[in-house]
């Protein structure tokens, strides 16, 4: 439920510098080649006001002194230079507007990539506590601010700074008083910038926070429009968007709000600025003060060549009032780009999870009845276990895996296993049962290192599984879940899933003992047909079904099946469990089911409840106590 008092932490500080230094790092002499670009662009579009008041000069002359003939070279002289000017700005800004393109597009791409792998090395309880849209909304919306600061905004910001240094230079050089008349109304500027534009920046930070929960939302309600309507929740979920939507709209319409006020401001600072030097010049005129500015030609001159002067002064007035307003506009463009990045930089900076591990799975065979490791595929995999003093030992993979004594929280002080005790001999076949939160699929995340315990001791094959690398930990382990995740691909790439080098032969192999291929080879396209949107063409059941070919063509030693015919009717829950007996066959298996019909057989039977074993022992055992276990069988009472 949306909380409108939640907060998320304010942007870092050194964000823009970590932009610019990643970008230089990314492209060192393409963006050197664009900031001089840029930079000399925008020197030689501050230059044309000098060449204006040159020829407004010389053609003040010209009527009074000679006409065309005497001064017409002069004055196209000028022209050209005026010309050439503009011709080499126009170059310019399409090589820099060009570069900019690449070095942004690049520079992006390099970012996702960075975004998208540091993701994938994530603990699982980043994504038990993020909302997958607003995780979304750093790939999209905080991606296309950081886009539009780096390839319009910076750019943009730079041009108009220098232009800025430069007309200040040159308005210094022809009137020093008139200067001053427009350091004043700069000093307005950037005070009303200061205020109306401060109050933006922060509303576009908060607007960037508003925009990935609302995306969230979105994300969480599409996933979940069945159970939306199957419990007439339409209204509800309708009042609790107005109310994100609302936020956004209260951040946006505050952020806007002051941007859309700040441009008309300045602009109106910038038209009194312009009459005001206007009036002032015509007042130096008359009284001949322009003769005293820094840099006028030495001597008197004439009035002519004053308003000339004069004339000049206004254009580069308005340049430079102009160029002030950008650069005023633009910073809020570039706070919105900074959200957008600290966002990014939090997702990158997350604490990857941590691997200690050194043990590794590697293939190996018995060579004079030793144990050894192989370049090439066997069906024997070993643990190769280094110890401190050099030497290496291989430690045949069965799948005894024991669990001594384990304590384990998701949060501190809320405990959820309590001194859990398991024994799982090669070859065994587990059951966990016992109510809705009592633990089972816990100890399955503890047994796959998603989770790390709190205290005791987790051992496979004998060897502390914080000492096996996650990598190869996993692959040693099958897993089907009760929520069924299909990619998009063909139904062969997703059985292949579980084992990228696995054979056409292979992956159908696995289909029949799971009892999937039979629906497979009636589909339009049979193992070649396409899946889109986690299966959507696929029934429930039929997915769940390639999931556990997927777990077949793994060949792992130890499998885990948490609530893996949950979404399989009767019927088919007969065919699916040949399979998995044929499956199952051999190896270790763990089993979560709230059907105790599929878990009779098991070897051992652990019965769990808030976090504790409360009973264990096999089928018949476990009847005759009747304890808690023989009410679930009995139906004294469900186990939800």
């Amino acid at each position: 439920m949306y909380n409108k008092r939640q907060k998320r932490p304010a942007a870092k500080k050194g964000v823009l510098g970590r932009v610019l230094k990643s970008l230089f790092c990314a492209y060192p002499k393409t963006t050197t080649f664009a900031l001089f670009c840029i930079t000399v662009n925008a020197v030689i579009s501050s230059l044309p006001s000098i060449f204006m008041e040159r020829v407004f000069t010389v053609v003040g002359t010209a009527i009074g002194n000679g006409g065309w003939a005497a001064y017409g070279g002069e004055i196209v002289r000028y022209m050209l230079i005026l010309i050439g000017l503009y011709a080499v700005s126009l170059v310019l800004g399409a090589i820099d507007k060009q570069m900019m393109a690449v070095i942004t597009q690049g520079y992006l791409k390099k970012l996702r990539l960075t975004m998208f792998n540091g993701m994938q090395d994530l603990p699982i309880k980043y994504f038990d506590t993020n909302k997958n849209g607003d995780i979304m909304s750093y790939y999209t919306n905080d991606v296309d601010t950081l886009r539009q600061m780096v390839s319009q905004s910076l750019p943009q910001l730079l041009t108009s700074s220098i232009m800025v240094l430069t007309l200040f230079f040159i308005m210094l050089w022809y009137s020093f008083w008139l200067t001053l008349v427009v350091l004043g109304g700069v000093a307005v500027i950037v005070f009303v910038t200061k205020i109306v534009g401060g109050g933006a920046g922060k509303y576009f930070v908060a607007m960037q926070v508003a925009v990935g929960r609302l995306e969230g939302y979105i994300e969480e309600m599409m996933n979940g429009q069945k159970v939306v309507k199957v419990f007439c929740h339409e209204d509800a979920a309708k009042a609790d968007f107005d109310k994100v939507n609302e936020a956004l709209y209260d951040q946006s319409n505050r952020a806007n709000r002051y941007a859309n006020m700040l441009m008309p401001i300045l602009g109106n600072i910038g038209h009194v600025l312009y009459v005001l030097v206007a009036i002032l010049g015509g007042v130096f005129i008359l009284n001949n003060v322009m003769n005293a500015s820094i840099g006028t030609f030495a001597g008197a001159v004439a009035a002519t060549f004053n308003i000339a002067l004069v004339v000049a002064f206004l254009q580069m007035t308005r340049q430079f009032c102009n160029n002030i307003n950008q650069v005023s506009n633009q910073v809020n463009a570039v706070v919105m780009g900074i959200a957008g990045a600290d966002r990014i930089f939090r997702l990158i900076d997350e604490q990857p999870e941590v691997d200690g591990g050194y043990v590794t799975l590697v293939n190996a065979k018995e060579v004079d009845g030793v144990l050894t490791e192989c370049e090439e595929r066997t069906d024997e995999w070993a643990w190769k276990h280094p110890h401190g003093d050099g030497t290496v030992t291989y430690t045949r993979l069965c799948g005894d895996v024991v669990l001594t004594e384990v304590d384990f929280e998701y949060e501190e002080g809320k405990p959820v296993l309590r001194d859990v005790s398991i024994y799982a001999e090669p070859g065994q076949k587990v059951a966990l049962v016992g109510a809705t939160g009592a633990g089972k699929t816990t100890i399955t995340n503890l047994l796959n290192r998603f989770y790390d315990i709190a205290d005791g001791k987790v051992r496979y094959d004998g060897i502390n599984i914080n000492k096996i690398k996650k990598s190869d930990l996993r692959r040693s382990l099958g897993i089907v879940l009760q929520d069924t995740n299909l990619f998009t691909g063909t139904v062969m790439d997703n059985i292949r899933y579980g084992k990228l080098d696995a054979t056409d032969e292979e992956c159908i192999a696995a289909a029949k003992l799971a009892g999937a291929d039979d629906f497979i080879t009636r589909l339009p396209d049979g193992y070649n047909t396409m899946l889109s949107g986690n299966g959507a063409n696929l029934s429930q059941g039929q997915r769940q079904l390639v999931s556990i070919a997927r777990a077949a063509v793994a060949d792992p030693p130890v499998m885990i099946l948490d609530e893996a015919t949950s979404s399989i009717d009767t019927r088919t829950e007969a065919i699916v469990s040949r399979g998995m007996d044929a499956l199952m066959q051999g190896r270790t298996v763990f089993v979560i089911a709230h059907r105790l019909s599929t878990i009779k057989n098991s070897d051992v039977i652990i019965v769990l409840d808030h976090g504790r074993i409360i009973e264990r022992g096999s089928h018949e055992k476990l009847l005759a106590q009747k304890g808690q276990y023989y009410s679930l069988y009995t139906g004294a009472f469900e186990m939800e």
